[in-house]
């Protein structure tokens, strides 16, 4: 956001202020006070002109303006209504040296999920990818996606939904009928990409899909949406607390295990996992300090870096 627009918005919140004292604060002309005004409402802030100034009524759209308005991360957003991938966006930006920028968009008409699978991403979601320039090995860059599902997951909780985590990379609501054959359904996935040398990471690249204001008729069966479970939610303050707990999580790693524990789905579970080398059928008891899933099989421990995890019904 504009530096003088963020000082705008940050005068009219404090109550009514008259243009002339407004400018000479700012050190600005009152044409400019003018022009940032007009541009606030058309980027969609309730801004009022009474007989003791402007007033700021909040925003009331789903914009980059909007989300970063009173943000409490340091995420710059960059917004579309409509755009193909905003993880296929968010790498250009990483390759041309972006870092903590959000790419942020109503619909994506190409947007995809782990193995290059299909994802269905219609208006009223909330479709995110997060540019990151992390200073840790590669062997760290797994705590990111545990965080980006912590943050999901809490942000989701905080709107009523009783979300958890599947591991990998899945958040879901569970069925209450639990002799289901999958005993969850979908609402967010992450996918995490990254570019790097042998001991560092040069970028990240998380991206997250959530079903927020979205008709489940649009989502595949095994989908559900925060509008199927709960209702509607404001997107913008939906993005703010994911953004803000996503901050909160990377800068505490340490921990970040801990967290995704707390909300974990999977722990406890009879699970079956497909990995290129084979299944592994278990129950999973718990994830190592990189998140990788360890499966009390009849053979004994098993120790699962990545594969598509299912929980099933034990025979």
């Amino acid at each position: 956001m504009n530096e003088t627009k963020r000082a705008v918005l940050e005068a009219l919140s404090a109550g009514p202020v008259g243009g002339p004292a407004l400018a000479e604060s700012l050190d600005i002309s009152r044409a400019a006070v003018w022009k940032h005004v007009d541009e606030l409402r058309e980027a969609g802030f309730e801004i009022e002109s009474g007989s003791d100034g402007y007033a700021l009524g909040g925003p009331t759209e789903y914009n980059a303006l909007a989300v970063e308005y009173g943000l409490e991360a340091p995420f710059a957003v960059e917004y579309h209504d409509s755009i193909g991938s905003t993880n296929d966006r968010a790498r250009e930006l990483a390759t041309d040296g972006a870092s903590d920028v959000v790419v942020l968009a109503d619909e994506q008409t190409g947007g995809r999920g782990r193995l290059e699978r299909a994802w269905s991403a219609p208006s009223g979601g909330v479709w995110a990818s997060l540019v990151c320039r992390p200073n840790v090995p590669p062997t760290r860059a797994p705590l990111y996606t545990l965080a980006a599902a912590v943050a999901t997951t809490r942000a989701a909780r905080e709107a009523g939904v009783d979300a958890r985590i599947k591991w990998p990379n899945d958040v879901v609501v569970p069925l209450e009928d639990d002799e289901s054959a999958r005993p969850y359904r979908k609402l967010a996935g992450i996918l995490t990409e990254m570019e790097g040398e042998t001991d560092r990471v040069t970028w990240l690249v998380v991206g997250i899909g959530v079903n927020a204001n979205v008709d489940a008729a649009a989502l595949p069966p095994e989908a559900t949406s925060v509008r199927e479970e709960v209702g509607d939610v404001d997107r913008r303050v939906f993005v703010q607390r994911l953004l803000e707990e996503f901050d909160a999580q990377r800068n505490a790693l340490e921990s970040v295990v801990d967290s995704w524990r707390e909300h974990a789905l999977t722990i406890g579970a009879h699970v079956r996992v497909d990995r290129a080398d084979g299944e592994v059928v278990g129950t999973a008891v718990d994830i190592d300090d990189a998140g990788a899933l360890i499966v009390e099989t009849d053979d004994g421990e098993q120790t699962v870096s990545a594969g598509d995890c299912e929980h099933v019904r034990r025979a």
